[in-house]
């Protein structure tokens, strides 16, 4: 299936739903959204999990060095470590999009 604009939710469109369901102004809401985000980059930076019951956790993975390829010219080459963050659905999460 190809994504298209339509099947996104933007931040705009998210901080509108904010606002509508908490009585709150775009503005307000908007300060809302942004401070959730930067309290959750703030843990996975100093290396914590997130974990919102029913949503699903983030957390910081460790990948490995590997070896790969330039995708310009095809040589090999090694791909240094590098932490990743992630997200892990939780069960609530699961069943909803699944239709359960």
């Amino acid at each position: 299936m190809t994504e298209t604009d339509s099947d996104k939710v933007r931040k705009q469109e998210l901080v509108r739903s904010v606002a509508q369901e908490t009585g709150q102004s775009e503005a307000q809401a908007m300060t809302t959204v942004n401070a959730v985000f930067d309290a959750i980059e703030r843990a996975l930076v100093e290396g914590k999990e997130v974990s919102i019951s029913g949503f699903g956790s983030f957390r910081v993975v460790h990948r490995a060095e590997r070896e790969g390829r330039n995708p310009r010219t095809g040589d090999p080459m090694t791909i240094g470590p590098r932490k990743s963050p992630a997200f892990r659905a939780g069960t609530q999460l699961k069943r909803s999009v699944g239709g359960e």
